[in-house]
């Protein structure tokens, strides 16, 4: 049984960038589509694609290279099961100065840490990616 699926997910794209895959597979579910959604937004991934297995269907997260280096350079877990850690709007941490990106989720759905400033609202804080 998984405890953490979100740190699941990142490990799996941190392994296939280093390894040097084309793609990740990894279980699909609502929350990782949007993580999936705003890491294309942000182009640190290709793309990615729901396919069905016949049971529960499977994310495919196709990772990008730069000069033969994956993109995502770090993908870092903020908030575990064991620690939530949520900020107000204002808190909202700036990754690597603005060149990095944290994903939030607030009551606004899945958002990027510019996304949740813009929108005004805080939540809990997922994870860091530059």
């Amino acid at each position: 049984m998984m405890t953490d699926p979100i740190a699941d997910m990142l490990t799996r794209l941190r392994n296939a960038g280093q390894a040097g895959h084309r793609w990740a597979d990894m279980p699909v579910s609502k929350l990782k589509v949007e993580i999936a959604r705003l890491l294309r937004e942000n182009h640190y991934v290709f793309d990615f694609k729901i396919l069905d297995d016949g049971r529960h269907g499977v994310l495919r997260v196709y990772l990008k290279y730069h000069e033969g280096k994956p993109v995502i350079r770090h993908l870092e877990r903020v908030s575990k099961p064991g620690r939530r850690r949520y900020v107000a709007s204002g808190d909202i941490p700036r990754v690597r100065n603005g060149l990095g990106m944290a994903i939030l989720s607030t009551s606004r759905g899945v958002l990027s840490d510019r996304g949740a400033r813009q929108v005004g609202v805080g939540g809990e804080l997922l994870a860091m990616v530059w």
